[in-house]
């Protein structure tokens, strides 16, 4: 009987051939490079700390294993850009497409985030033919180095979340947060010691308890374990006049600062003291130089940028003062800033400017938005997880 399949007698492509060898040369290649010590004569553990004392921008463009190392989890996170970006196309119901975009400062890459849990769908309404000069609200915050998706509209003029999703770097995952008590929009969101704030705003229909109530959520208790976390309510507000607009609530030396309105109109403001669970009135001189949006760094700095004249200013609580820190048309029209790490970002004109407070005198630059997408939201938090995160290629929207 014949065999079913002939052994083919004849030599191989030399196409064929060549393909292979690339790819045998290749897997030597990465097995070498698995192999190289990354610093010949010390074991891994000991170099990792004698390299970690080291920029990781110098690391990165040395040779491809310190590359890895930098992304590894074993390696001190850098800090990078984390963004809310909107789609200039507009999808059904007015809705608009939202992507979270994370810039690595090393790389000089934007780098999609996983998407967030489908279910319940997630459906953000940004634009809508009734506030022709204006975005609607989408609230984010960044606390113990994770993002949280606190706060935004429906197409239904409804909360859009009736519990936060909470992004984690390292990890590279969504978790949802605890059921708030009151599922709100254009609320005063914030926060200070490694929990989360949300006061006043607007539920499905206007109501005065929403309008005054304060919740806190403490991601520091229970060691992180997501079904023990859990909002509190906290001393309420005297009035509902913080339910006017979408305010970021800046924490700065155990205090959330907030005012009513955004923007280069008068305002009024108030001061949670976040351990003795009070308010108290804003000093004078720092309500009258909030012109624009605020943050703090690291919790012991609040700077403005004037969005009229484009001015960073930096608040100096022993004089109840602000004082100017850079000048720049690029500043101008500033809609939210974030701070960290000796920097400030600036959401600005489509796009996102950088000033560097470390350097004297402070530098400036722009950091291009991904392609058909303009930002919203900007944070600083500790750069993703992975072997592989810096030689990805880069995100072409």
């Amino acid at each position: 009987m014949p065999n079913a399949i002939t052994p083919a007698t004849t030599s191989a492509d030399p196409t064929t051939r060549s393909a292979t060898k690339r790819r045998k040369r290749t897997g030597r290649r990465h097995h070498q490079h698995q192999q190289q010590p990354l610093l010949p004569g010390l074991p891994d553990h000991i170099a990792q700390l004698c390299l970690s004392s080291l920029p990781p921008s110098l690391l990165y463009s040395v040779c491809s294993s310190w590359r890895r190392l930098i992304y590894s989890p074993s390696f001190p996170p850098f800090l990078s850009i984390y963004a809310l970006f909107s789609s200039s196309k507009t999808l059904q119901n007015h809705t608009t497409s939202i992507e979270f975009s994370s810039f690595d400062p090393i790389s000089s890459k934007w780098h999609r985030l996983p998407p967030p849990p489908h279910d319940p769908p997630l459906r953000l309404l940004l634009r809508h033919p009734s506030f022709i000069s204006r975005n609607l609200p989408i609230q984010t915050v960044a606390v113990s180095g994770q993002l949280i998706l606190l706060a935004a509209t429906t197409h239904h003029f409804l909360p859009a979340l009736s519990r936060p999703l909470v992004f984690n770097p390292l990890s590279q995952k969504w978790a949802f947060g605890p059921q708030l008590a009151a599922p709100r929009r254009w609320c005063a969101a914030g926060a200070s010691r490694g929990a989360v704030y949300v006061a006043s705003g607007i539920g499905s229909q206007y109501s005065i308890d929403v309008a005054r109530s304060v919740e806190k959520w403490d991601l520091q208790n229970n060691n992180n374990i997501y079904w023990k976390w859990e909002w509190q309510k906290m001393r309420m507000l005297k009035d509902g006049r913080f339910s006017r607009d979408a305010i970021d609530a800046v924490g700065c030396r155990g205090k959330l600062y907030m005012v009513n309105v955004k923007g280069d109109a008068a305002k009024e403001g108030v001061v949670y003291d976040v351990e003795n669970d009070s308010w108290e009135e804003m000093p004078e001189g720092l309500i009258a130089g909030w012109r624009g949006p605020a943050a703090a760094m690291d919790e012991e700095v609040m700077y403005v940028v004037d969005e009229a004249k484009g001015a960073l200013r930096r608040y100096d609580p022993e004089r109840d003062g602000w004082e100017e820190i850079i000048e720049s048309e690029r500043l101008k029209g500033a809609e939210q800033i974030a701070a960290g790490g000796g920097r400030v970002c600036v959401v600005c004109g489509g796009g996102i400017t950088v000033i560097d407070l470390v350097a004297s005198p402070p530098r400036i630059w722009v950091v291009d938005s991904p392609p058909g997408f303009q930002p919203v939201a900007v944070h600083i938090l500790p750069r993703m997880n992975g072997p592989d995160h810096g030689e990805k290629e880069p995100r072409t929207g």
